[in-house]
Formats: structure tokens, C-alpha cells, sequence
């Protein structure tokens, strides 16, 4: 799918998707979450939005599936931090979506959610890392998120906490790219190298495209 192409199904569904991305920072603000310091969690969540309106045609297979994809985008931390269930995040679906894109959607929701666990590497262990790489759009809508989390590191929170992070994420990449690589050959599953070259750019002070291949391997 071409990015044009992408971008005029964004604008022929965008009343819905508006509504979805509504609905989603509702659910945020019901318990209070913020995001960094003081803003509110929406900020996140529309910066993986625009993660999927950059990138989206990449992956994209047909027209069917955008709303799935956005509604993964806006929804995905919903199971994990607003107290949704999976059953919840279905029943928000089926408002703009048929039966199969709700599916669609909420099983990325529900492949993005946390396992329980008292550290990072407890909580996205293999078994996290196995249900992103087997559902279709879930690597793509988890690279969206790592992007807009790096971004906010890099260029809003730059102070102590936020350096930190920035190592964090960089010492994280050879372990997190490879984890989210399908198996299979589905589109849908893909790794986007664009995607990953975007967050290089952010967290790597001079980016050269055959290093980041070096360090991060080949997508």
C-alpha cells in the first residue's frame, strides 16, 4: 500500500477514528493516569497515532484493516493501565467496528499488555514478546510505542531520569528488535527497517543506516 494511499483511508474513516482516540484518553483520564511529569496520557497515545500515520502503509495490507490498527494505537495500553479487560476493549471496538476488525483490534491490544512481573525483563519476557510476534499489526503498533516513548525521552524529558532511559532503550534494542521478528513471511507481522532507522536517528547522536544494521541486525 502506498502512503497516499494509507493517508486517504485515515481520511475517509477519520470521524471514527477521532472517536476512537476520544474514547481512549476518556479511559486514561478515568483513572488519573498521566504521562512523564504532568501531562496528560493522551500526549502518548496520539504520538503512537502519528507513529501509525507515518509508517501505517508499510504494513497495511488492505483498507480493512486501518481502524484496527489505529484503534490498536490508541487502545493498547488500556488492558495494562485503565483497568479495561479484554472483554471491555471488544465492547469498545464493536462501536465503530465489524465483528472481524474488532477482533483484529483487540487481540493487538491484548498481545501489547504487560505480563505481571516486578522488572522490565519480567514483564516482556518470552512469552510477551511471543504474542506481539504472532499477531498481526502487534510488532508494528509495539515499534510505534517504543518510538513515541524514545522521541519523549530524547527531546521533552532531558533531564537525569530521562538520560537514563535513553541508555535504557539503546542497551535494550539488541534484544528488543530481534524478540519482535516473525517467524513467517506475514506482511502484517513485518519489522519496518524505517521504523527502526527512526528511533536510531533519535537515540544516536550521528546515525550511519550499515551501523545501526550492524548493531541492531538487518530488517
Amino acid at each position: 500500500m502506498t502512503k497516499e494511499e494509507f493517508l486517504g483511508y485515515r481520511d475517509k474513516y477519520q470521524a471514527k477514528i477521532e472517536k476512537i482516540r476520544q474514547r481512549a484518553h476518556e479511559l486514561h483520564e478515568n483513572v488519573n493516569q498521566i504521562y512523564g511529569d504532568d501531562l496528560p496520557y493522551g500526549f502518548h497515545l496520539d504520538m503512537v497515532a502519528e507513529g501509525v500515520e507515518e509508517f501505517g502503509h508499510l504494513v497495511c495490507v488492505r483498507e480493512e484493516d486501518v481502524l484496527p490498527i489505529f484503534f490498536g494505537a490508541f487502545f493498547h495500553d488500556t488492558i495494562e493501565d485503565a483497568r479495561q479487560t479484554y472483554n471491555d476493549v471488544m465492547k469498545e471496538a464493536r462501536k465503530w467496528l465489524s465483528e472481524e476488525q474488532a477482533l483484529m483490534a483487540t487481540e493487538i491490544v491484548y498481545a501489547l499488555t504487560n505480563d505481571k512481573g516486578r522488572t522490565r525483563a519480567e514483564r516482556a519476557g518470552e512469552k510477551y514478546y511471543k504474542g506481539i510476534r504472532e499477531t498481526p499489526y502487534a510488532t508494528f503498533v509495539k515499534l510505534c510505542d517504543r518510538l513515541a516513548n524514545v522521541t519523549y525521552t530524547c527531546s521533552v524529558d532531558c533531564g537525569k531520569s530521562g538520560f537514563r532511559m535513553k541508555e535504557t532503550y539503546k542497551s535494550e534494542m539488541q534484544h528488543f528488535l530481534p524478540a519482535l521478528k516473525a517467524e513467517d513471511d506475514d506482511p502484517r507481522k513485518r519489522l519496518p527497517y524505517e521504523v527502526v532507522l527512526a528511533m536510531a536517528e533519535v537515540l544516536i547522536d550521528e546515525v550511519d543506516r550499515d551501523e545501526v544494521r550492524r548493531q541492531w541486525g538487518e530488517y
